[in-house]
């Protein structure tokens, strides 16, 4: 493959003929991407914006997961996700829990964090003394960028410095919080830590400080929403469990347990988890890679990594719930751009930020407890592969009258690549 300067400075079809040059098997492959542009060229434009060096748009299914009864109110939740089983299980745990009460759902807080990170070579009396006189300076230089946000109910919270030192040399933060009210927020508080390093720069000698970076954390554990689901354990009684609802409960206790002392577990359970998140993520435009990074920061936010889900009996009684750090916006950035990301807040009854926690939080929920059942019952792999199974047979070329045969086929049966294979190649002898 041959290397390109100002590939950047190409158009769009400059950038497909020379990447097609590269391609040795099928380099038409390439040049065929066109199909998968938008017919109106208006919102094309808007897709290519989004980043950089764009050729073409890669698509993701957009299901619906309806029934979701949350706090008395009924959702269709729009879901971004292309794994199999996902939307499904998910409905079906919406059903389940719909006669059962629906979800019950808190914003616990919705504080968010930046840092001015600098190394100090003085004294601490003597930076401690110079925070303290400049704290005035620095409240008054961030009051002209806070206007916005404060009329909106938000703004800087608090601005306090750290001392790292004890775990690496000369090391200091200044540690700022934040409410961004329905915004995300990240370019009001990188502009905000950016001033409050400006201050710092200019009102001290240069000998002493030198920072590092000013920077956003995406580590937002109070920007917090709590979300469960509780019924009698006899509400949890289903024939097709083959065991009692005394004995499902207790069973799924354990498996909740298992996740929160086994850390292999756990990252399968709370991935299970985050299927459902990160698809309503993705379908409203918000950053999915930061609330994924985050949720795991916060799961192994003792020492060891736990299930971000927990679940107890009391009184014949059954709780499972789950807590997890969002930081999403419902204005701003995609949500306002992407025309999908809009319909989906649409669809959602145009929610603000901490509705939209709320809703986003019941799906994960809704998505382990949909994992957690499976697995206990007839196991996850039967459910899967069943959904899995028009993908195989698409693999395999089979053409409409075989997919209809192997639908009838499989209905009662375990699917397996080895076993679709074999059954259309016994039908091919049989014709």
């Amino acid at each position: 493959m041959e290397t390109i300067a100002g590939f950047s400075k190409l158009s769009k079809s400059e950038k497909i003929q020379w990447l097609s040059r590269q391609v040795e098997n099928n380099p038409d492959e390439f040049l065929d991407v066109t199909r998968f542009w938008l017919k109106n060229s208006d919102e094309q434009k808007v897709f290519d914006e989004f980043s950089e060096n764009t050729i073409t748009n890669y698509y993701f299914p957009y299901g619906i997961a309806p029934n979701f009864l949350i706090n008395g109110k009924i959702y269709c939740i729009p879901m971004v996700i292309e794994e199999s089983s996902v939307v499904a299980a998910a409905s079906k745990s919406a059903n389940f829990w719909l006669s059962r009460g629906g979800f019950k759902a808190e914003v616990i807080s919705t504080t968010k964090v930046g840092q001015v990170h600098f190394e100090w070579f003085g004294k601490k009396r003597k930076l401690k003394e110079y925070f303290e006189a400049q704290l005035p300076k620095i409240w008054e230089a961030l009051e002209p960028l806070c206007v916005n946000m404060k009329k909106r109910g938000g703004g800087v919270k608090d601005v306090t410095l750290v001392d790292m030192t004890q775990s690496l040399e000369n090391y200091y933060q200044i540690k700022v919080t934040f409410e961004t009210c329905d915004a995300m927020g990240a370019n009001f508080i990188n502009t905000i830590l950016e001033e409050i390093s400006n201050i710092l720069k200019k009102d001290i000698d240069a000998t002493q400080l030198n920072v590092i970076m000013s920077i956003l954390s995406n580590y937002t554990p109070e920007c917090l929403a709590r979300v469960w689901v509780d019924c009698p354990i006899e509400d949890l009684a289903d024939p097709a469990h083959q065991m009692s609802a005394e004995d499902f409960a207790n069973k799924f206790l354990k498996a909740v347990q298992i996740a929160n002392v086994d850390v292999s577990r756990a990252v399968t359970h709370n991935k299970g988890i985050l299927n459902g998140i990160d698809s309503v993520v993705l379908a409203t435009g918000n950053d999915f890679r930061a609330v994924e990074a985050c949720a795991h920061a916060y799961a192994a936010r003792d020492g060891q990594y736990r299930s971000l889900t927990s679940a107890k009996i009391e009184n014949n009684h059954f709780v499972f719930s789950l807590e997890i750090p969002l930081s999403l916006g419902t204005v701003g950035g995609l949500t306002t751009l992407h025309p999908l990301a809009k319909l989906s807040l649409n669809l959602l009854q145009n929610p603000n930020a901490e509705e939209l926690m709320l809703m986003t939080a019941s799906v994960g929920l809704a998505q382990n407890f949909a994992a957690i059942r499976s697995l206990i019952t007839t196991g996850i792999q039967k459910g899967h592969m069943r959904m899995h199974l028009l993908n195989i047979l698409k693999q395999m070329q089979a053409n409409r009258s075989e997919i209809e045969s192997a639908k009838n086929y499989f209905s009662d049966k375990t699917v397996s690549f080895t076993s679709v294979r074999n059954f259309l190649n016994s039908m091919k002898i049989t014709q």
